[in-house]
Formats: C-alpha cells, structure tokens, sequence
C-alpha cells in the first residue's frame, strides 16, 4: 500500500509530456524523491501526434499535410537514502523538444521547411526531512541544447520568399532546483512545490540566407523557469485523488539567430506570447497486491494568439489511463494518453493569418520500470 501510494501519481504521466504547451515535453518531476529507501528507474515513451493546417491569405485552402512526426523520449532516475534525514536523487530527461517536418510536394507555402530543437538534462538533488512531515529539497540541473531548421516561405511577394537554413551546435548551460514538501502518510497526503530556474545558453550558429549570405555567430536564450504544484491525498480506503498545476515562463523564450532577425524585419525564429500553465487532476486505485490503476485529465487553456509556423499548437485538453504491475521489489507501470491539440492560426511576416491548424490531437504510449533494491 505503501508504495503505491508514492507511486499512483506519476502513473498516468508514463506517456511522457505528449505533445504538452510550447516544447515543453515531460514537466520535470521530482517525484523520485518520495520513493522508499534505494531505487533506481528507466522510462520509455513514444508520442504520435497528427499536426495540419490548411493555407489562408497564403496558398488559401491548400492543406500542409502532416507536419509533427513521431517521437520518442527516454529517461531514467536514480534515488538513496544518506541517512535518517537525507536522501539524494539523480534525474536524466529531455525536458525540452520540437520536431516540425512540412512535405514537399503539397503547394502548401511553407513546403520542405522543418526544424528540430532537442535538449537533455542530469538533475543532482538533495532533500533534508525537517520533520513532522516537511522536507526542503534543493540542486543543480545540468542541460544541454541543440537545433536546427531548414526555412522556405513562397509567398505571392518574391521579395518576401524565404530561403533559409541555420544550424546552433550544442551548448550546455546550469540552473538550479528548489522545493518544499509536506507529508502525512496516515491519510496519504503529500504536497510539493517545486522552482526550477532558467538556463542561459549561448549556441555558436552558422547560417544561411540566399538573400544575405552566410553568418557564424553566438546565439544566445533561455530555457524557461517554471513552478510546480503537486498533490496527493487519500479519499477513500485504497483510493488517491491527485493532480498538480505546472506554469511555465514561455513569454520570455525567444530563439532569435541574427541573420534570420535580419532577414525577416526583427521576427525571432520561435517565440511565445504566453505563459503556459498546465492542470492535472485525477484518481488511483490499488485493486490488490499486484495490481493498481488510474485516470487524470489535462488542460492547457488555449490563448488565441497568432503562432510562429514552427510551433502551431495553442492549449490542449488530455485524457490519460494507467497501470502499475508490482512483482516483489519490482513495479511496471504503462500509460497512455489522448492529446486534444487546441487550434491555432499562424503568420509568416505581414500575412496573417498565413494558415490555420485544427482538429489535431496526438497519442503517447509510455512504459517506466522501477526496482527497489
């Protein structure tokens, strides 16, 4: 009972982020930390999600076919005790990731055109138990982060068309993590709240612009901070209600190189108006010693703000329905989630809107298996 209790509300979040707001992909939990004595994690996720939009003031009512291929994450998580007040925790994610591939062929403005941007991150935490329940928590967060994109916009303004490619090697930046948590197992309550800072990169990029030529230099971003809230309490015997509310500072990310600022009158090449904020709620059950399941549902509130053609996503709402199978020391948990992707409208310099993206969803398939030892 124990166990499941630390588990049951990472369960339905198995399917890894799934398509979550902006690039954000698996919420950096830090639920590890709760998990009894030494244990150690591998987690496997693939996410297919079906992105089209059709052309407005650009090639109107021609369609972009499906431009989000599938994907896949990988994590893994490592957990101890010092002592009777101390444990630490070690986190491998991909917190951040986009993949965007328009085909070729479909008349559609912005053919041919893709972009990939990919990070990892090794998270180290301490967590000091204060006692009568509360624990403080606290580390660093190494990240890495690379991308690339491949630009070609064919508008009826020839001087407007797009020819364009850039590439930012990898870079490495550190930030920091802090919480707080308080416990009462009796009723199988615990809330945390978790601050995770931003993270400076400077990439060294090389572009080109049929237009302007080639550029090396230095460009230069954040990863957003974020806050998380995370809940769990027993409602009824064997029975867990659970949920959390993550806000993500997407309103100060922009990925800006210098020559695509140049060539485009001072538009960055992906940027977000908003701020992100993502609601989980849902229920767990333990229906005998083996066997445990649940349900959550998401929502991300849709904006209704005008998206760059290398994001076009706004909100979404979730349904997500797992499993854990526990053998001894041993637990297997599987999920899956349906993503309803808000619609959304994009622009391409002055056309706006340049195409819209609706009825979208995506499906994520996960599997983490867990072994305390």
């Amino acid at each position: 009972m124990r166990n499941y209790l630390k588990s049951v509300t990472a369960m339905c979040l198995a399917a890894g982020g799934a398509h979550a707001g902006a690039l954000d992909r698996t919420g950096q939990s830090v639920d590890v930390l709760f998990e009894d004595g030494r244990y150690v994690e591998f987690s496997f996720a693939t996410i297919s999600p079906t992105l089209s939009g059709t052309g407005t003031t650009l090639t109107p009512g021609i369609g972009s076919g499906d431009i989000s291929p599938a994907y896949q994450q990988y994590g893994a998580a490592y957990k101890a005790d010092i002592n009777d007040r101390l444990s630490y925790a070690i986190i491998l994610d991909q917190p951040f990731d986009a993949s965007v591939d328009y085909p070729t062929g479909t008349g559609y403005f912005a053919a041919g055109s893709s972009a990939e941007y990919d990070s990892m991150a090794l998270t180290g935490l301490l967590q000091y138990n204060v006692g009568n329940g509360a624990s403080v928590y606290g580390g660093l967060r190494l990240q890495s982060a690379e991308a690339n994109a491949t630009i070609q916009f064919n508008t009826p303004v020839p001087a407007l068309n797009l020819d364009y490619a850039v590439d930012a090697s990898r870079d490495y930046g550190v930030g920091y993590v802090f919480g707080v948590a308080y416990e009462k197992p009796e009723i199988a309550l615990r809330v945390s709240l978790t601050y995770n800072s931003e993270i400076s990169h400077a990439n060294d990029t090389f572009e080109t612009s049929v237009a302007l030529g080639t550029r090396s230099s230095v460009t230069e971003f954040e990863t957003p901070q974020s806050l998380n809230l995370a809940f769990q309490t027993g409602i009824a015997p064997n029975t867990l209600l659970f949920g959390g509310i993550r806000w993500v500072d997407w309103s100060d990310f922009a990925l800006t190189p210098s020559l695509y600022f140049q060539r485009t009158g001072g538009a960055s090449l992906l940027s977000y108006a908003e701020d992100v904020t993502t609601y989980t709620l849902g229920v767990g059950r333990k229906l005998n010693d083996t066997w445990s399941v649940a349900a959550s549902l998401g929502y991300e509130q849709t904006q209704g703000n005008l998206f760059t053609n290398l994001g076009p996503s706004d909100g979404q709402r979730s349904v997500g329905l797992a499993a854990i199978y526990t053998q001894g020391k041993m637990k297997i948990t599987t999920g899956i989630r349906y993503v309803r992707i808000g619609d959304t409208t994009t622009v391409a310099g002055p056309f706006s809107p340049a195409g819209t993206f609706e009825n979208n969803d995506a499906v994520a398939i996960g599997v983490k298996i867990g072994y305390t030892f």
